[in-house]
């Protein structure tokens, strides 16, 4: 394994292809649904725009929101971003999730006047003229999925959009929606403790040649080991409601935790450090999203594009951090992925 100099501003941050014919976007991006309020607790909105300048520094070109986070906060927020730094970012958000704000039920809408709605109310917040890659956040089991991509290939033929995506979708999914449009990129939760996205949906994807955003990379803080105990985090916090966090769970997951921090002092990095560069030795069109409004933090995951971990170490960090204990959502989260 070689290790580059910990300060990332001594070489540019390698940039990568969604895909074979996707955008050309930083090797690791930003995920921003953590920076506004609704699910890690209410984070200090002009630390949160700090965090997205200094990301925009550290080259990290991707940025990925939704319209569901806040709700609507965080395109907002992104917005203010965007007004002078337009052109260094490529903005990726998201439609088609809706929560009830009594009830917090879920539910899910492609049908294609929610997509040109939404998009033209993304648009807005983004205050942008176009966005780079408009993603079905979850696919709706009510409609063909044919009808749902043939909406967002309208809205790229508008030029109001340059490449679409899709959300935590089954192989057969995506096969169906590619033959509608080309698919740029799917989001899917890729970690070292989210890896089943191996067996159908990565082979998938690279026989198509179709990129990967990968979302909770580092296991939503709890594989560096910063966020394993949900009674140190904020009331509002949606990890206490995760099984992965809950009490019979999290005792055998921080086995995880303790063979990745051995794994990363062997090798010299950090904990974050080693999950996201395995991930990104997983395939060339793969790109982490971490999301952090720790300026330490962020700068530690854009230096992690430039280790490079050889075969031999790649086989024993799979080997050597155990399986999950506890799904990635409660049982309605689960309901809509997959489909």
């Amino acid at each position: 394994m070689t290790r580059d100099p910990e300060t990332v501003d001594a070489a540019p941050m390698p940039s990568r292809r969604l895909g074979s014919a996707g955008p050309v976007v930083s090797a690791i991006g930003v995920g921003c649904l953590g920076m506004t309020g609704g699910f890690y607790g209410a984070p200090d909105p002009l630390v949160s725009l700090r965090t997205l300048h200094r990301a925009l520094d550290l080259g990290c070109t991707l940025l990925d929101t939704s319209d569901a986070y806040g709700p609507h906060t965080n395109e907002e927020l992104l917005g203010r971003l965007l007004v002078d730094r337009r052109e260094e970012a490529v903005v990726a958000t998201k439609f088609g999730i809706r929560m009830d704000p009594v009830t917090m039920r879920r539910t899910v809408n492609g049908r294609p006047a929610t997509v040109y709605a939404s998009c033209e109310a993304s648009l807005r917040r983004l205050g942008v003229d176009r966005i780079d890659i408009y993603f079905a956040h979850r696919v709706d089991p009510s409609i063909p999925i044919e009808e749902t991509v043939g909406a967002m290939a309208d809205l790229v033929q508008q030029g109001k959009v340059a490449y679409i995506g899709l959300c935590e979708a089954s192989p057969e999914t995506i096969r169906r929606a590619h033959a509608v449009h080309p698919i740029a990129a799917v989001q899917q939760e890729y970690s070292l403790w989210s890896r089943d996205v191996e067996a159908t949906v990565l082979p998938t994807l690279q026989e198509l040649g179709i990129g990967l955003v990968a979302y909770a990379p580092l296991g939503r803080g709890f594989l560096p080991g910063s966020h394993t105990d949900p009674s140190q985090l904020d009331p509002l916090d949606v990890r206490r409601n995760l099984p992965r966090f809950a009490p019979e769970h999290r005792q055998n997951n921080l086995v995880l935790v303790e063979a990745i921090r051995a794994l990363a002092t062997e090798n010299g990095i950090t904990p974050a450090q080693l999950a996201l560069a395995w991930l990104l030795h997983k395939g060339p069109g793969i790109v982490p999203i971490p999301g952090t409004t720790d300026p330490r933090h962020l700068a530690e995951n854009a230096a992690a594009a430039r280790i490079t971990l050889d075969d031999d170490i790649l086989e024993h960090i799979s080997n050597a951090v155990p399986a999950a204990s506890g799904e990635r959502y409660d049982s309605a989260g689960m309901k809509i992925v997959g489909i």
